[in-house]
């Protein structure tokens, strides 16, 4: 029906629509075989699900931001169009707006489309091939032979156990033992105190490195804020997805394998393990909330010392509005405060959402899925309106732009852009202030979702329980 209509409209030939299928087919194949070969290089099948959905948001925006970066100065196709299905699929689409590279310039350049099915299929066919040999084998805790000895030192210095040992060295309990619990047990292996350090320290370092290349003149002031903007919409994605994966599975895995009918039997009531769930997400991801909002900060702040030692020539970018030339901060100086007040509620936002699918369904997959679907539905509604309205509407786009945390970042870096109708007949003052109070909005919103869904779930909490107790 789709090819029907599409020829029906005209403008497009059947060629490119049958590429476009080819090049869909292609990145199915590709994200079965990385399913698969997730699936079986983790000893836990069901955290395969979560890394994928990380690995694969993070390639298509760090692919997408690098082919902007590395496109030639007349635009055209990068060796990242061959890489990324999205942009093939705008090379095939659109060869005036995105052309592809002249003959000799490469294969890659010349046929990004082909490429991009040719680079599928054989990553697809090494993976299969490999993950049928490690399941052949027995699986990786057959090839590995971890050893069960002594306790090595890089285990003892996080506090660790020997690995598969029966006992592990005593801890120090909060008040409430369950916010303890969900914030500890995240860090139990060494494979996840790793990769949450990697973050921390990747992206402090990545952020510290913009906005040192951009002082120092390596980088311009445009490619600067696209730089920004990609990082910190990625780590907030990230995060955004830990949160969604961890909460969902916080309720449901414990009835799953039966802890839950355990902590029922004790004197804590619904309140206090719903609390304790939340408090303990949310003090885990908090570390990880703070790279994007360290990076905001310290690019707002590099911006005010400028201008207020007055040395805001580098800092500061001539936009044309509507027949004048107006001066606008490259980030606005409060952008990492700004988006605090709505990045911390909406965060804890996703994971109440998630802790409460997690509560009514009956398996970890089905609460994933379901509060992935609640939290995209919000996130791209809130965004989308504020994304139109702020550069259309007087005093309530901006107000509407800072209630979701990608719209108002963007109006923090781009206000020009992201605040066109109020900077042009007010100035760049007023917008911000109206930006700041959409902000407080936003997150007095977030949080008051938060409250209100907590207390729906405490009082229907002894009842789902009930309904799905003994649920495998």
């Amino acid at each position: 029906p789709l090819f029907a209509l599409t020829q029906y409209f005209g403008g497009v030939p059947g060629s490119s629509i049958f590429g476009s299928y080819l090049i869909a087919a292609a990145a199915a194949l590709l994200v079965g075989s990385i399913a698969i070969g997730l699936s079986v290089s983790r000893l836990v099948g069901k955290r395969a699900v979560f890394a994928f959905y990380v690995g694969a948001v993070s390639y298509v925006a760090i692919t997408a931001a690098l082919d902007v970066a590395f496109r030639p100065v007349g635009g055209g196709v990068t060796y990242f169009t061959a890489i990324n299905p999205f942009l093939a699929q705008r090379a095939l689409l659109n060869p005036s707006g995105y052309p592809r590279g002249v003959e000799g310039a490469g294969w890659m350049l010349e046929h990004p489309v082909t490429a991009w099915c040719t680079i599928c299929s054989l990553i697809s066919v090494g993976l299969v091939g490999v993950s049928a040999f490690t399941a052949r084998l027995g699986g990786l805790a057959s090839i590995a032979g971890a050893s069960r000895g002594g306790v090595p030192w890089y285990r003892r210095v996080f506090g660790l156990g020997a690995a598969g040992a029966e006992n592990r060295p005593p801890r120090a309990v909060w008040t409430n033992p369950i916010a303890w619990r969900e914030a500890a047990a995240r860090n139990s292996t060494m494979g996840k105190i790793a990769l949450r350090w990697l973050f921390i320290l990747a992206g402090a370092v990545w952020g510290v490195g913009l906005v040192v290349f951009w002082q120092t003149g390596r980088l311009t002031t445009g490619e600067f804020q696209l730089g920004l903007l990609t990082t910190v919409w990625g780590e907030l994605g990230v995060v955004a997805l830990i949160a969604m994966n961890t909460s969902a599975t916080a309720i449901s895995k414990e009835r799953e394998d039966g802890t839950l009918d355990l902590l029922l039997t004790t004197p804590m009531t619904p309140g206090m393990y719903l609390w304790g769930k939340l408090r303990g997400l949310f003090a885990y991801l908090l570390p990880l909330i703070l790279v994007p909002l360290g990076t905001l900060l310290i690019a707002g702040l590099t911006v005010g010392v400028r201008q207020a030692t007055g040395g805001g020539g580098g800092v500061s970018v001539p936009r044309s509005v509507l027949n004048a030339t107006v001066n606008v901060p490259a980030v606005l100086p409060e952008a990492g405060l700004v988006a605090s007040l709505v990045v911390l509620p909406f965060v804890a936002f996703c994971v109440m959402v998630g802790l409460q699918w997690s509560l009514k369904s009956k398996g970890m997959i089905g609460s994933i899925v379901g509060a992935g679907g609640v939290i995209a539905a919000v996130a791209g509604t809130v965004g989308l309106c504020g994304w139109h309205a702020g550069p259309e509407i007087q005093l309530l786009g901006p107000i509407l732009s800072g209630l979701g945390p990608a719209s108002l970042i963007y109006s923090t870096v781009e206000p020009v852009d992201g605040m066109f109708k109020m900077v042009s007949d007010q100035g760049v003052s007023p917008a911000r202030l109206a930006l700041a109070i959409g902000a407080a909005c936003g997150g007095a919103a977030y949080a008051g979702i938060v409250w209100t869904i907590h207390k729906s779930m405490e009082k229907s909490f002894d009842v789902t329980v009930r309904k799905l107790a003994g649920t495998r």
